[in-house]
């Protein structure tokens, strides 16, 4: 069984509907990419899976458990960690203080995040407010990271960064992949830096799964017909 399991998942905001059917899995130890163009339902699908939006067909499962009436302090609770869109600090709150806030027992505590992102341990006593974006971004990672989940779930986490701080950020997942079994779900839009870290991708057309495959046959004909601009 897979760790995570979205079969035929319609959802809703008001009477508009937003996923059709939409179908995907996470295994234990992988690494997927969730992709497609902007307003496509990206957001919306890793909504529904943190259970910040109900869905109204379709199954959710994590790790065995049906999703469909647990709310979302239950589901981080059973393991899925999130790094949300905007990243979302507590910026009157120190670095230090973000991180332990929703931590959580286990291999992720402060010292192995401050391995994974240094500039954290250097900004320990500094608030949220005085980071530059990409610290902002790392805190949020670390902050999901101290909650120790088994999946990891990262919404545009390089979106509107400086180049070298993306690429520090790509470093991170990728050693996240190398050296845990942490599962992970990525919502971005970089093919080439997605192609160094993910095993397969999942890609969402107007709320619809239109391709689902493992990375290496993603091929050019589909990044140009369904990421292209």
């Amino acid at each position: 069984m897979s760790l995570l399991q979205v079969e035929n998942v319609s959802a809703f905001y008001g009477p508009s509907q937003a996923l059709f059917d939409v179908s995907l899995t996470v295994e234990a130890g992988e690494v997927v990419a969730l992709m497609g163009r902007n307003g496509m339902g990206k957001s919306t699908t890793v909504k529904v899976i943190c259970r910040l939006l109900r869905h109204r067909d379709g199954v959710v499962r994590f790790d065995g458990q049906d999703l469909a009436r647990v709310p979302s302090f239950r589901a981080a609770r059973a393991g899925i960690g999130l790094v949300p869109e905007g990243r979302r600090c507590f910026t009157n709150l120190s670095v230090h203080e973000n991180l332990i806030a929703a931590a959580r027992a286990g291999a992720w505590g402060f010292a192995a995040v401050a391995q994974l992102f240094p500039r954290l341990e250097e900004r320990r006593d500094q608030v949220a407010a005085s980071l530059s974006g990409g610290e902002q971004q790392m805190l949020a990672i670390g902050r999901a990271l101290m909650t120790n989940p088994t999946l990891l779930i990262l919404d545009e986490a390089t979106e509107g960064l400086a180049p070298v701080v993306r690429q520090e950020i790509w470093a991170a997942i990728a050693r996240l992949k190398a050296e845990t079994g942490l599962a992970i779900l990525v919502v971005d839009k970089s093919v080439a830096e997605l192609r160094q870290v993910a095993d397969r991708a999942v890609i969402l057309e107007k709320g619809v799964a239109v391709w689902d495959g493992g990375f290496d046959a993603l091929s050019a004909d589909v990044t140009d017909r369904y990421l292209g601009v």
